[in-house]
């Protein structure tokens, strides 16, 4: 009910629709419920569905495919995962990259396809100022159109990106059209100007691949800083990651280990994840918004694709 109410209503009628259903329907209830705890996200759940069967366009048309696809639908949601790598969030980075000495080496945790580490490649909408991708891949590069308030305070031209390196603990690669269908797989239904933005990301990140090596967040953060170059300032960042690490103590270990490197931390996750950097934060306008901090200060409340920030800091 939540995932209907919160988060795809205004954005996906038809997955508004069939979460509604299912939140009413004990078969399919049922059927998330014999699954791993983790692993029963609605997100996941439609897109194994489509992954599988293809996309259904009413709630018996879900109830169909379940019936006769249970067993593949629930194999797809046991080995794969909602790695969105949604690259409208660069949007959203990009203020606070900016505010950062340069040139910058980038370490991305939860890094999926490497999407996020190329920022600098990717075109802007601010509405009151568009920042252009580089001359040599504008023609290919998506525009991700963000609304900013007038306190963000907007960069002015790309940043200086020198390194950049992405560890995950299962990567996907930009070469692989069966992974890269996947994540067009989790873009919702009616988005298609995301999903078509999504498209070219991905085909900017394949004529210079960004490196994504498999890793742990908690245990590899260390040996991946090693190899930033002399010279650059180090960035550790994420966004809609730390969620999936659901113990508290290693969130906060995590934060103790990115503080103790000395690298900046863009943090860009939803309030729960760091409930004692959420409470240095104003209260947000609109519900379901991800927390911005730089170095653990919250800077900014910012929505789930990039689409908008609110910057709050002074």
């Amino acid at each position: 009910m939540r995932f209907a109410v919160n988060e795809v209503r205004g954005l996906s009628p038809l997955y508004e629709k069939l979460a509604l259903h299912v939140a009413g329907n004990d078969r399919v209830l049922t059927f998330l419920a014999e699954l791993p705890a983790d692993r029963q996200q609605p997100n996941l759940f439609f897109a194994a569905v489509r992954h599988v069967a293809g996309l259904p366009t009413d709630a018996h048309g879900l109830e169909t495919i379940l019936a006769s696809q249970a067993p593949a639908i629930a194999q797809v949601m046991k080995s794969r995962t909602t790695q969105t790598n949604e690259p409208g969030r660069c949007a959203v980075l990009l203020p606070a990259l900016a505010r950062l000495p340069q040139p910058l080496a980038i370490l991305e945790v939860g890094a999926s396809a490497g999407l996020c580490l190329l920022a600098d490649r990717y075109g802007y909408d601010y509405g009151r100022r568009r920042i252009e991708a580089p001359h040599d891949r504008r023609a290919l590069a998506p525009v991700f159109p963000c609304k900013a308030n007038d306190l963000t305070p907007l960069p002015t031209k790309q940043p200086n990106i020198g390194w950049r390196l992405g560890i995950d603990l299962n990567p996907l690669s930009v070469a692989s059209m069966e992974q890269m269908g996947w994540l067009e797989t989790l873009v919702w239904p009616e988005q298609i100007e995301r999903l078509t933005r999504l498209r070219s990301a991905i085909e900017i990140a394949q004529q210079s691949p960004p490196r994504v090596l498999q890793g742990d967040l908690l245990r590899d953060l260390r040996s991946a800083l090693a190899a930033v170059p002399a010279g650059m300032t180090p960035v550790v960042l994420h966004t809609a990651v730390l969620a999936y690490v659901q113990s508290q103590t290693e969130r906060d270990s995590f934060a103790d280990a990115v503080k103790a490197s000395g690298a900046a931390w863009i943090c860009n996750e939803a309030p729960v994840v760091f409930p004692w950097i959420a409470a240095k934060a104003p209260h947000p306008h609109q519900p379901n918004r991800y927390l911005l901090a730089i170095d653990a200060k919250p800077v900014a409340w910012t929505a789930a694709n990039g689409q908008a920030i609110d910057w709050f800091a002074s």
